[in-house]
């Protein structure tokens, strides 16, 4: 007798199954805002207070902030669910993004950096909900992987979307009016995804007795170690963001400074489609760690100093392991997460991830007007995420290999299957 092949596993299928197109497309209008606010703030900067290192500070002022504020939204999260996070946050973050140009006016560099800190950290943290959400919207481990490949995939259309839409509004009107679509966006997706029934429904895994304790030690070795490796792709994708920048006036083509890092994010979302079509043999950790290689080997044609097209060409590369990469880390934490702290703990990554920008977008800020280093910087993030990676590998290969059991709470009412 022969056993009958699994269904294959289709994006429409994934797309088709109950609330997962409302949460993914809500979730990704929502965060638009990610894509679009550093260059809409650095654009602004730049014509209220002119230069590029303090225009990239403010920008890496609000990126940190985000992910600063993470690990807190997390944790209210898991205490008292996603609606009573998302929605006062999303409010008051587009609330400060919209009224960031009246300081300009009325409270200079100080007054500006004030509100940029705040709207950082009031940014509603949506992905992390998202995240948490998919173990009880997709039950069926095959239609997850796809789900969490897509999702991490798609990623890449707030930066092939977000950027050129903040500079074209910037170039056609002003960054105020960038800064104000930001606002809207980031709010009308937040009310979406925080309305949804799941988000409403949903409660982490809790857990009593002893087990109760370990719950609440959430640092181990392992995931620490992962973290501090990821500050490294985000600080080469910080650094990245400001090179396009220094392309763009250097080349004095405006459009650079969203074309290129919409090339690095087309290369991600390219690639999430691919990856989450199948399931791939080895372990998580061994592609892990081989997709971070290929990542810093997709940097290296920078060193060259490329011309506007080759630059556009050569950046789809690292853009397509950081696919992999992301979903791999994802996948790692939650093996690594003790029950009820799932929440906290991916918001945890992306606050590494989010401390590495802010540090690559400062610094490439300060090195703007030297092309070898600024070209060199993302390279650097990534070869120091590979080099943490293969000093962990033998922690996160015992934790990885282990059996997973489920980790979340599934609705008590409205569970759905993919048949």
């Amino acid at each position: 007798m022969t056993t009958p092949a699994a269904p294959r596993i289709t994006y429409g299928t994934v797309l088709g199954s109950p609330y997962v197109a409302r949460l993914l497309g809500a979730t990704l209008v929502g965060r638009l805002p990610n894509g679009m606010a550093p260059v809409a703030i650095l654009w602004w900067a730049v014509a209220a207070h002119g230069g590029l290192a303090f225009a990239g500070l403010l920008s890496a002022v609000y990126g940190l902030a985000a992910s600063l504020a993470q690990p807190v939204k997390g944790r209210l999260m898991d205490r008292h669910g996603q609606p009573a996070v998302h929605l006062p946050a999303a409010l008051a973050n587009s609330t400060l993004l919209a009224a960031l140009p009246l300081t300009g006016s009325y409270g200079g560099p100080a007054a500006a950096t004030a509100v940029v800190v705040v709207a950082g950290l009031t940014t509603p943290a949506l992905e992390t909900g998202l995240r948490a959400l998919w173990p009880s919207v997709l039950p069926d481990p095959g239609l997850r992987h796809a789900a969490l490949a897509l999702d991490t995939g798609s990623q890449g259309l707030l930066y092939i979307v977000g950027p050129p839409l903040a500079a074209a509004l910037t170039a056609v009107h002003s960054a105020a009016l960038a800064l104000a679509a930001t606002a809207a966006l980031g709010l009308l997706g937040a009310v979406v995804v925080a309305s949804a029934p799941p988000t409403r429904r949903w409660r982490p895994a809790t857990t009593a007795g002893p087990a109760a304790e370990t719950a609440r030690r959430l640092a181990n070795p392992g995931l620490v170690l992962l973290f501090v490796a990821l500050t490294g792709i985000g600080f080469a994708i910080g650094a990245m963001n400001v090179w396009a920048i220094a392309m763009a006036e250097r080349h004095q083509q405006g459009m650079l400074s969203g074309t290129l890092p919409a090339a690095f994010s087309a290369g991600s979302f390219l690639s999430g489609l691919i990856y989450g079509r199948r399931t791939w043999p080895g372990t998580t950790t061994g592609r892990l760690i081989a997709a971070t290689g290929g990542f810093l080997a997709g940097w290296l044609p920078l060193f060259a100093l490329p011309g506007p097209y080759a630059a556009t060409a050569a950046i789809v590369l690292p853009g397509a392991f950081l696919t992999v990469v992301i979903a791999c880390a994802f996948v790692t934490t939650d093996t690594l997460t003790p029950t009820g702290r799932t929440s906290e703990a991916y918001a945890w990554l992306l606050l590494s991830i989010g401390t590495g920008t802010s540090a690559g977008t400062a610094l490439a800020g300060r090195l703007a007007e030297q092309p070898i280093a600024g070209a060199a910087l993302p390279a650097a993030g990534a070869a120091f995420a590979l080099t943490v990676l293969l000093a962990a590998r033998r922690r996160l290969a015992t934790a990885c290999d282990r059996p997973r059991r489920g980790r979340h709470r599934r609705p008590a009412r409205g569970r759905h299957r993919a048949r």
